[in-house]
């Protein structure tokens, strides 16, 4: 057996090893994919296991994420970091090797990668930042950003929904730098795929611009050099993306090849060992000859390599093009300005809707922002969420035509559009932003909760943002999206009042290290002189009165006008009310115990909370004796006026129900 042969199943023996140690785990894509990762690792991609987070390194995302022993086992064959121990703790607790992928708990680890089909989309981002950026910044003989995206698939990443619109983004933008492998093995866990997935993925994949490229692993299961025409082929094609499509054996070489047996459970110690001796495995176990790992080392040296090269190209752009690499630096360190300077951020003047607010907001930080770059589910001019061009700056339509643009056009693709930001955030050099429907947030919240779980710091513009979208009824009002949004840990919810507190949302979206959603109105808000940069708190006394206060009035968003208008009202029965502006939650609890009860002083049992969202954010503020004006139910087709008058917000029932609380504190 040539040292070839032994890296494939040694890449094989070491996943299915670790996975039956575990008693749990996924054997048959590592054994079936072994080759497809080990051609890749050792004569395509570029990394330097040295310095895992070089900028000019080729990105390998596992979308499908549940064959994540094929990524360990490379990730320590090619010195990585990963040891034997780590590959024996697989799935244990505290260990480097969790169930899925996980982007910063394992070295080496592009994206968290699980929930299927969104390592495809989250590939596609970045390959939409190396285009964006190589046209930034590349200038002739100066090739300064420059390399791959691949990400390997199987049936199920194919068979949901987002990858249909990651590709067909993908393909619509001509991604030539995008490279897909397809796992084609006809099996998921229910069995073979005839019963659910028979389409022609070949002309799919045809009919949404991509290169179309075959190897048959069934026939040749270890065909090394088809596998490097291949890839050779698809890194040729500058004009389209590529997928590879591999027929293989699920679980090559075991007793249960062919099967969804082997699919999700472990192979088993007997089932194990005939697996060895059918690849002629005769090491102990976790252990590999030292031959498989002087091999792997070369890919890694050639990498090391490709590294230095780049470094002194990059010494020599930096005398050519000081500023552009001076730009460069401040890109890929996600540099943000000294937002106290622009105070400009913080000036209104009459009512506006807060998704008018974000609009100028926004256009005004993207003049010092130059890495920022986003754009909308085919809403922007509701949404208001595109950078305008000035006489000044241009920053045009990202597009296979211009990819120096900033603004995306992501069409009617909430899934993808959400995944491909995490991709364009996680490659760096960019600060990524979309925007849909508040109410379309359901379609984003599988890649929200993922960008949660690793820190991303992606804004999300979500406007029409409650009943106050009126006529279109309760398809596109949101109700019940805050208390999701907000269950999510991690992600930051700003619903501001006014503009003051939109600009405060940005600023805390763009300096934290956290995803952030700012939920806005449709509807015209009124500009309050109490609010302003303090709203990065969370939440604040925008009006008090004097002494203690005899009742809290708390709200978010459009209903803090309803509070500020009921408190006026109340004083004028002697009744001494605080208005307190809570347009992020998340921050709130942030703050130490001692500004929490300066702002809700735990003596002022009467409060009452409003939201024109379901009830269940507010029954830790609102305590045993005060009141809540919530949504109990969708909403309804007619003028947002009505519709506020009719579901109990208005001035009249704050006002009644802070009297109410007031009795029941008696």
């Amino acid at each position: 057996m040539n040292v070839q042969q032994t890296a494939v199943n040694a890449i094989r023996i070491l996943s299915a090893e670790a996975i039956d140690k575990a008693k749990s785990g996924h054997p048959g894509l590592p054994l079936g994919c072994a080759p497809i990762a080990y051609a890749l690792f050792q004569n395509h991609l570029s990394f330097n296991p040295n310095d895992l987070h070089w900028d000019n390194r080729d990105r390998f995302i596992l979308s499908a994420g549940h064959g994540s022993m094929l990524y360990y086992s490379l990730l320590h064959l090619y010195g990585m970091g990963l040891t034997k121990e780590d590959l024996m703790n697989f799935r244990q607790f505290n260990s480097k090797t969790p169930g899925h992928p996980e982007y910063r708990h394992t070295a080496g680890i592009e994206t968290t990668t699980g929930p299927l089909g969104q390592g495809i989309a989250n590939a596609v981002g970045m390959a939409v930042a190396e285009a964006h950026l190589a046209a930034k910044f590349n200038r002739p003989n100066f090739k300064i950003v420059d390399h791959y995206t691949y990400a390997l698939c199987g049936d199920g990443c194919l068979q949901e929904g987002i990858s249909y619109e990651a590709c067909s983004f993908a393909g619509t933008h001509e991604l030539g730098k995008l490279i897909l492998f397809y796992d084609d093995n006809d099996i998921t866990i229910e069995g073979n795929t005839d019963c659910t997935f028979k389409e022609d993925v070949a002309t799919r994949f045809e009919a949404q611009n991509w290169q179309v490229l075959r190897v048959d692993l069934v026939a040749s299961p270890d065909d090394i050099p088809a596998l490097n025409a291949a890839i050779e082929a698809a890194k040729a094609c500058t004009n389209k993306p590529s997928v590879i499509i591999c027929k293989t054996h699920i679980g090559y070489g075991s007793p249960l090849a062919n099967t969804a047996k082997c699919h999700g459970s472990p192979l088993g110690a007997e089932n194990l060992q005939k697996t060895k001796d059918a690849l002629g495995w005769t090491y102990p176990p976790f252990e590999c000859p030292k031959e498989v790992f002087d091999h792997c080392a070369e890919a890694g040296k050639k990498g090391a390599q490709l590294e230095a090269e780049w470094t002194a190209t990059f010494a020599a752009y930096e005398k050519a093009y000081p500023e552009l690499a001076a730009a460069y630096k401040a890109a890929m360190a996600n540099e943000m300005p000294d937002f106290n300077a622009l105070t400009e951020i913080y000036d209104f003047e009459k009512p506006m809707a807060t998704r008018q607010t974000s609009a100028k907001v926004l256009n005004q930080i993207a003049a010092h922002v130059p890495q920022l770059m986003g754009g909308s589910a085919d809403l922007t001019p509701s949404n208001l969420s595109n950078m305008k061009d000035t006489e000044s700056t241009v920053y045009g339509d990202f597009s296979a035509d211009n990819f120096a643009g900033r603004n995306m056009h992501f069409g009617i693709r909430e899934h993808a559009m959400a995944a491909i930001c995490n991709g364009m955030q996680l490659h760096g050099g960019l600060q990524a932003y979309c925007s849909t429907f508040f109410v379309f947030s359901d379609y984003c919240k599988p890649a929200m909760r993922l960008a949660a779980l690793m820190q991303l710091p992606v804004v999300y513009i979500l406007t029409h943002d409650s009943i106050g979208v009126g006529e279109d009824g309760p398809t596109h009002q949101p109700i019940e999206q805050l208390i999701m949004l907000r269950s999510i840990p991690g992600l930051k919810v700003f619903r501001p009042a006014d503009g003051k507190e939109t600009a405060a949302a940005w600023v805390s979206a763009l300096t934290g290290n956290q995803p952030t959603a700012l939920a806005l109105t449709r509807q015209n808000l009124p500009q309050y002189a109490g609010s302003g940069e303090i709203a990065c708190n969370g939440g604040y006394v925008l009006e008090d009165c004097d002494g203690t206060p005899d009742v809290l009035l708390i709200a978010s968003g459009s209903e803090v006008e309803l509070c500020v208008k009921a408190k006026a009202v109340l004083a004028g029965q002697n009744v001494k009310a605080r208005v307190v502006s809570m347009p992020c939650i998340e921050e709130f609890e942030k703050q130490d115990a001692e500004y929490k009860a300066s702002v809700l002083p735990k003596n002022v049992k009467a409060r009452v909370c409003v939201e024109a969202a379901t009830v269940h954010s507010w029954y830790k503020y609102a305590g045993d004796n005060g009141e809540i004006i919530a949504m109990d139910g969708f909403g309804a087709s007619a003028p947002a006026a009505q519709l506020f008058n009719h579901f109990g917000f208005t001035v009249e029932n704050v006002v009644e129900k802070a009297l109410t609380s007031l009795k029941n504190c008696q």
